[in-house]
């Protein structure tokens, strides 16, 4: 389960999500599978309060029931098997691939970072040897960044 080792051949694994409920009992919900073919897999998970656990490998066990905690479960099955089960409708495999979402993160953090100095101009102590830059125009770089990635993500390569 390391991704060093695949599968056994004719087998895959089906990928648990539990979040506790309003009593803070587990509650498992099947999000999709991976495979030899598809070894990995970014489940977007969204209405955990509302969501209604299924049938799982993972339910006769004795977890601790801590209502902070979510836990992964993956249960290693016949690809047969995988193909029959039906995720939860609030889960979805994300369709953006990991350069985009890399690029994503990337200018969240960058922006983040940046905006966490920001001092307004009765703040800022004179320094000669030091350039600044202002906020508006990091978020108006942000924006444009956004906007363009959005549009074609291998923008940059131009």
């Amino acid at each position: 389960m390391l991704g060093t080792i695949p599968f056994p051949e004719g087998m895959g694994g089906s990928v648990y999500f539990s979040y506790p409920d309003s009593n803070g009992m587990p509650v498992w919900q099947l999000l999709g599978f991976v495979t030899n073919g598809k070894p990995s897999a970014i489940f977007k998970i969204s209405g955990l309060k509302s969501g209604e656990g299924s049938q799982h490998p993972f339910g006769a066990m004795n977890i601790v029931r801590t209502p902070s905690v979510a836990q992964i479960g993956i249960s290693v099955e016949l690809l047969d098997s995988l193909a029959q089960q039906t995720p939860v409708g609030n889960a979805a495999v994300s369709s953006v691939d990991s350069f985009t979402q890399f690029t994503q993160k990337m200018l969240d953090n960058f922006y983040n970072f940046a905006s966490s100095f920001a001092v307004s101009q009765a703040q800022m102590t004179p320094s000669p040897s030091e350039m600044f830059i202002p906020a508006n125009v990091v978020l108006k770089w942000y924006e444009n960044f956004q906007r363009r990635l959005a549009q074609n993500p291998l923008f940059w390569k131009t």
